[in-house]
């Protein structure tokens, strides 16, 4: 009997893991960069949306809200490169917001065919108290890392994007 594609054998199944797998060698997942990137990043969503939580912002809604505050104004599409987020994805995370009364679109006064962003008043306040909340989420997430380690972690993310 087969499975379908995709679906894991039930334990019983599977070999046992040994170091004689053939062509896999040292390689073990679970010490490769993207395996560990990806469970760190599990462990920063799940702070972010504990500790967000109550604020109902996504991380990309919060990123787009904080770069709308920082510009004042901005256009979709230069938010978009800002906030490292593709078309499709920023016209939903805007599309979001600009619902929410968070933020809204105006005409552009140096030109009219041009619609900027800005926040509200409603948006300012969330994106303060958000910023707070933020800054709190970065420290939950660094903790396990010694004080000196921290800046150096950072800097070594930037050098991979």
């Amino acid at each position: 009997m087969t499975r379908a594609a995709g679906t894991r054998a039930p334990a019983s199944d599977q070999a046992p893991a040994s170091d004689e797998t053939p062509g896999f060698g040292d390689y073990v997942v679970e010490a490769q960069a993207g395996f560990l990137l990806r469970r760190a990043h599990q462990r920063h969503a799940a702070l972010f949306q504990e500790m967000m939580g109550r604020r109902d912002l996504t991380p990309t809604q919060f990123t787009a809200l904080i770069k709308i505050v920082e510009c004042g104004t901005v256009t979709q599409n230069r938010l978009g490169r800002l906030a490292a987020m593709d078309p499709a994805t920023i016209q939903g995370v805007v599309r979001r917001l600009v619902a929410r009364g968070l933020v809204r679109r105006e005409f552009d006064p140096a030109d009219r065919r041009t619609h900027v962003l800005c926040a509200t008043d409603t948006g300012l306040e969330l994106a303060r108290q958000a910023v707070a909340c933020a800054t709190a989420i970065t420290t939950a997430t660094l903790a396990p890392l010694s004080p000196a380690e921290r800046p150096l972690f950072l800097s070594l993310l930037k050098k991979l994007i």
